[in-house]
Formats: structure tokens, C-alpha cells, sequence
């Protein structure tokens, strides 16, 4: 028994540094993100557990000196994690209050979320219905999408519309799986969010999952009526790679390059909130990692050519260089963890730094503490605050164009 517990508190304890700092050495970059998103995410829960356990132990005489000093390490690294966790509400508070000033509407109730997270995996809402797989494209199971919206349709008109673009590094993930959280809280709300498949990589080459957004956009605002939604007021979200299509979803409005075959459909977006996304698809920055992943999954992969061959494609798919291009750029909120093992979080400060001079509309800028990848899957005490900053944000913009 003793055994057992030294090794529970050896294990915990290294699950707890690496989520405070994860590793980022190229053959370890994956399982520390996988480990460090699950142990940052439910840290209070995981704390709960810990205090179980350990009393559990104690009870049955079988722990030793070494293991309960172990133990307080892994609790007190739980609670740092828990405290950063809550500096998000302050965090993307000061981000709101220094992109909108005085736009910026109050706070919105969030009680009935915080029950949520004693369950943080069954995501449900009694309030909203899911209306699963309607078609909007050519190929099958990839160019479906559902619908979110709240239960009493019929008093919705001219509501809010958000949609929602999965992550996976362009070759896996599904509209099941990123944003349910933000969409479940919108929907409740008024909202109507629209979660979208569209193909992937390696039988999909860029730029086939931006025209697939792009369509799925159109769509949208065709269909949007049937579902209460306002068409004239779409706003895009998604995180990692569903960020980097978010921006340049919200970048490439209406460009007919990538709207094969609806060249005259419009795909303008009134706002943009990307998570966590890939902004610098030719690292420019200069990174180790950005290389990497340049050479193993940009070219090989999602381009399906060598920069060095036709650096004017990677370029335009960019949002970093993509953001240079004169365009109408819309009301953007981007959010990045400070954390971030799978996307560095210098690719988030280049990207709002190229926005910002070349924008007219607000930019607003969170970099959350403590916050891994992927920090939006499910419900979590970071994610609560997260979810009220975007709501808050939306209200903004769509209060500004209901001015005009």
C-alpha cells in the first residue's frame, strides 16, 4: 500500500508540474498538451480528488514522509492552477474595457453555469434544441452542420448568429467536438450557432477548408430566417486550426478566389473570436516549432506543396501576412493561452499587432495564464469566464451595427 501511494504521488505530482510548465521538447510536445490541458482544466476537480485519496491513505496508515510532502507540492500546484484559472475573469475584463471602453455592456448572469462543472463532459442545455447534419455542400458528411438554438423558436426573430469552426490541424475533429460550451451558453440566450464540418487534409488541400467555411457562411445567411436568425449579422469562431480558418473567414470576405462556383454568395462576417489559432503558416517568426510544423504538416499535408515552390499560396493563407491586405476587416477578439504547447503564443501577439495597424474596428486581446490549448473543449472554471467575455464582446459589435 505504501508503494501504491508514493508512486499516486509521484504521478500526480509530475502531471501537476508539467500543467504549470509543460514541456516543449518536439518528441514530448503532445502527451505533455494532452496531460497539462486535462490537469489545468479540472483542477479543482482533480484537487477534490487529490484530498480524497490522500486522506484514504492516511486513514489506512500506508502513507510515508516523502509521499505526503509530495502530495502538499501536487495539492499547492492544483491551487495555483485554480487561482489562475479565476485571473481570467480580470484578464479578459481589462482586455474588454481597453478594446471597447465605453461599448462595453455589463456582465451577463452565468449562474446556471457553475453547476455545470460538477459535470463538465455532459454538455446539455434544457433550453436550447440541436437540429444535427443538415447539408449545405457537395461532399457528404464533411459539408454538414447543425443548428443551436433556443427551444421556443418561434418567438426568435432576427437573432444573433455564430458559427462555429472545429479545430485538429486540418486532418482530424468534427463539429461534435470544440465550442459546445459558448454555443449551449449563446443559444440559451437568443442566440442561433451553427457548428460546421468541412473537409480535411490530406484528401482536402488549402484552400478547400476555407471554401467550405465560405460556403457554409453562405448558407448560413440563406437559411439563417428558418431558425430565427438574423442574416445580416453572422460573427465566425473556432479554435487552433478552426481559428486559423476563422481568421481568414473574417480576412477574405466575399473574395471570389475562394468562393468557387458562389462567387456572387455573401460571405462577410460582422466579428471574428479565434482561440488559440495558427496565424503564421510561413513562419515568419523564425520559431523552431514553427519550422517543424511548416515542413511535417503545412507543406506535407494541408498545402500539399513546398514553399519554396509557390510561396505566393502560403502567404495568401496566412492570416499574419493575410492581415497586410487591404480588406475590410471586421470587429475581431482573439484569445490565447499563455501556456500554449501546440501553438506559441508569440503567433497571437504578431497576429493582433498586424491587425491593429491596419484596423478601424476594435481588437481586442486576451492571453489567459495558465491556459493550454485546446482550454475551450468542455465546461471548466476558466472556460465560464471565457464564455461571459465572448458574449460580452458579441453584445458589443451587435449593438454597434444595430446603431448604423
Amino acid at each position: 500500500m505504501e508503494t501504491l501511494f508514493v508512486a499516486l504521488a509521484v504521478g500526480g505530482l509530475i502531471a501537476t508540474l508539467n500543467g504549470l510548465r509543460p514541456l516543449r521538447l518536439a518528441p514530448l510536445r503532445v502527451p505533455s498538451f494532452f496531460v497539462g490541458w486535462l490537469t489545468a482544466e479540472l483542477a479543482p476537480q482533480l484537487l477534490v480528488l487529490h484530498a480524497l485519496v490522500v486522506a484514504g491513505f492516511a486513514v489506512a496508515h500506508a502513507t510515508t514522509a516523502a509521499g505526503l510532502a509530495w502530495a502538499a507540492v501536487t495539492a499547492a500546484g492544483l491551487v495555483k492552477m485554480i487561482v489562475d484559472a479565476q485571473r481570467a475573469e480580470s484578464v479578459l475584463d481589462e482586455a474588454l474595457e481597453d478594446g471597447l471602453r465605453d461599448a462595453l455592456p455589463p456582465k451577463p448572469d452565468v449562474s446556471r453555469t457553475w453547476p455545470q462543472l460538477l459535470v463538465p463532459f455532459w454538455m446539455r442545455h434544457p433550453d436550447v434544441v440541436r437540429v444535427k447534419n443538415l447539408s449545405y455542400g457537395p461532399y457528404g458528411r464533411r459539408n454538414r452542420l447543425d443548428v443551436y438554438h433556443h427551444k421556443d423558436k418561434a418567438n426568435l426573430a432576427n437573432a444573433p448568429v455564430l458559427v462555429q469552426i472545429h479545430g485538429g490541424g486540418w486532418v482530424i475533429g468534427n463539429k461534435d467536438q470544440q465550442g459546445r460550451p459558448l454555443m449551449l451558453h449563446l443559444a440559451a440566450r437568443g442566440w442561433v450557432c451553427v457548428s460546421i464540418n468541412y473537409r480535411l487534409s490530406p484528401r482536402a488541400k488549402f484552400p478547400d477548408h476555407l471554401v467550405d467555411v465560405k460556403r457554409a457562411i453562405a448558407w448560413t445567411r440563406q437559411h439563417a430566417p428558418e431558425f430565427g436568425g438574423d442574416p445580416d449579422f453572422v460573427v465566425v469562431t473556432g479554435g487552433s486550426a478552426g481559428g486559423h480558418l476563422t481568421a481568414m473567414a473574417a480576412l477574405t470576405g466575399n473574395d471570389k478566389e475562394y468562393q468557387p462556383g458562389f462567387e456572387d454568395a455573401d460571405t462577410s462576417v460582422q466579428g471574428a473570436v479565434p482561440y488559440y489559432g495558427v496565424y503564421d503558416m510561413t513562419n515568419e517568426l523564425g520559431t523552431r516549432y514553427g519550422r517543424q510544423r511548416l515542413r511535417s504538416l503545412v507543406e506535407r499535408m494541408v498545402f500539399q506543396a513546398r514553399i519554396d515552390d509557390d510561396r505566393t499560396l502560403f502567404e495568401r493563407g496566412s492570416p499574419l501576412l493575410r492581415a497586410a491586405i487591404p480588406t475590410e476587416v471586421p470587429p475581431f477578439f482573439v484569445i490565447h493561452g499563455h501556456s500554449d504547447t501546440l501553438v506559441p503564443v508569440e503567433e497571437a501577439r504578431e497576429f493582433v499587432k498586424a491587425l491593429r495597424s491596419v484596423s478601424s474596428e476594435p481588437v481586442v486581446y486576451a492571453e489567459l495564464p495558465g491556459a493550454q490549448h485546446a482550454f475551450d473543449v468542455f465546461p471548466s472554471l476558466r472556460v465560464t469566464h471565457v464564455v461571459r467575455a465572448v458574449e460580452r464582446f458579441l453584445a458589443a459589435i451587435h449593438r454597434a451595427q444595430a446603431r448604423t
